[in-house]
């Protein structure tokens, strides 16, 4: 079995609301991309504990009632006579059960339970809502369509709105994680190894294992096993993201390649695609979570000095060498495509080095405020700034793969600029490479 890693601070929330649940029902809905590891943290939480996990494949309703039931039973021991024929039927008995029993549920791929049976939610709702004051259950959802999901609960006209008692959102692996995980299948390996593991995987658990089970440990190997014919990084970013978008994923496929390509300002986007993608861009923000419009650190809320980016590094990766080079996928031309991802490599992940310390010094914890800064005229950028209002101190960083490349007195400048809007902190110029990773 594989080893599990990290997420001990999921798991204690977990355990806090497991607890709970002897007292009175609780609701916790989890969230996160897919591939994130959701299913494995659940059940890392439930082994060993009285608890039931159900998968909802979108079969047929008096089908999947059926699997449902068998799982109840041979897991926590409820019984029901006779054939429960739909999934409101099937809950309500779960709910009833709980009245007397205290367990853990795990709904998995919640949101494909309107494939099964469009009214069971607001069956639900109700259910719950008669139960849920003398129940002991401990009820966890969650589901990979980041869409659909926030919609179910986040939605003021859905049925489920404010049902649930928890919420948590699984994000990628920390950098230390990488790295632990990187260490456990090559002891001897490079900060470009580490690297190019963080640009394909962002720390997302499936993509870093794909890679570490096959054995490609090192930039080498994990540039090849991707571009091979069978790799799944070749076909996983359209997948995931037209289960988000659906059919109608032209202009956001377009936009996402502009942004990968360095068009990061609305303007600069629209002239490619010659439209407006003011709504286009606020729905990959809001409503799938794909990119983020960024401003300069202390920047006014209103400033429209933004630009946008991709938030998740895989997909960035697959945008910017992937989907622009589907031609040579669909030819079988994988050297090819092998020698442009070598050729552009160094620039690219220049920008995956800053998102990296960005998330180092984040998981370390002691900042208040990060981000990069640019003026007005979009000179004079700052890599990175970290600020610990507690302390009154800002640390400006310079971040170049080569630590010979760095020129802290440039940063001076810029950091003088900078500082304007905190005359009483105390600045700290500092320079990072991957000699840091």
């Amino acid at each position: 079995m594989e080893k599990f890693y990290d997420r001990i601070q999921e798991l204690e929330a977990l355990t806090k609301i497991e607890k709970q649940s002897t007292k009175s029902a609780c609701f916790t809905v989890l969230t996160g991309r897919r591939r994130i590891g959701k299913t494995q943290l659940l059940k890392q939480f439930i082994s060993g504990k009285k608890s039931a996990y159900l998968f909802t494949s979108r079969s047929a309703e008096k089908s999947l009632c059926e699997q449902w039931q068998k799982t109840l039973e041979e897991s926590i021991g409820l019984k029901i006579f006779g054939s429960v024929e739909t999934l409101s039927d099937l809950f309500e008995q779960i709910m009833t059960y709980s009245q007397t029993k205290h367990f853990t549920l795990v709904i998995d791929e919640f949101q494909d339970i309107e494939y099964v049976s469009k009214a069971f939610f607001s069956q639900m709702q109700n259910i719950w809502d008669s139960h849920k004051s003398s129940s002991k259950i401990n009820l966890i959802v969650c589901g990979s369509i980041y869409s659909l999901m926030t919609k179910i609960f986040k939605d003021k006209k859905e049925p489920l709105f404010g049902r649930s008692t928890h919420n948590i959102h699984l994000k990628p692996f920390a950098p230390s994680v990488v790295k632990t995980i990187l260490q456990d299948f090559n002891p001897k390996y490079k900060a470009e190894d580490l690297l190019c593991l963080y640009m394909l995987s962002g720390g997302v658990a499936k993509y870093i294992f794909l890679l570490m089970n096959a054995g490609a440990t090192t930039k080498t190997k994990m540039i090849d096993s991707v571009c091979n014919m069978a790799s799944p990084f070749l076909s996983d970013g359209r997948n995931i993201l037209i289960g988000e978008i659906g059919k109608d994923y032209g202009i956001y496929f377009s936009i996402l390649q502009a942004i990968s390509r360095g068009l990061t300002t609305q303007s600069e986007i629209d002239s490619v695609i010659q439209k407006n993608t003011g709504a286009y861009l606020q729905n990959l923000q809001k409503v799938f979570g794909i990119t983020e419009q960024i401003r300069p650190l202390l920047s006014k809320s209103e400033s429209r000095n933004t630009r946008w980016q991709i938030v998740d590094e895989y997909m960035l990766f697959y945008f910017r060498f992937i989907y622009s080079h589907q031609d040579l996928i669909e030819l079988g031309n994988y050297d090819m495509l092998k020698e442009f991802i070598l050729r552009d490599y160094e620039t690219f992940t220049g920008k995956t080095l800053e998102r990296y310390f960005t998330a180092k010094l984040q998981e370390e914890g002691s900042i208040t405020k990060i981000g990069s800064w640019w003026d007005r005229k979009n000179m004079n950028e700052i890599d990175i700034i970290a600020i610990n209002d507690l302390n009154k101190s800002c640390s400006i960083y310079e971040v170049k793969r080569q630590a010979k490349n760095i020129n802290l007195t440039k940063v001076q400048a810029k950091a003088d600029l900078f500082m304007q809007n905190l005359s009483t902190y105390t600045p700290k110029i500092l320079g990072l490479s991957m000699d840091d990773m």
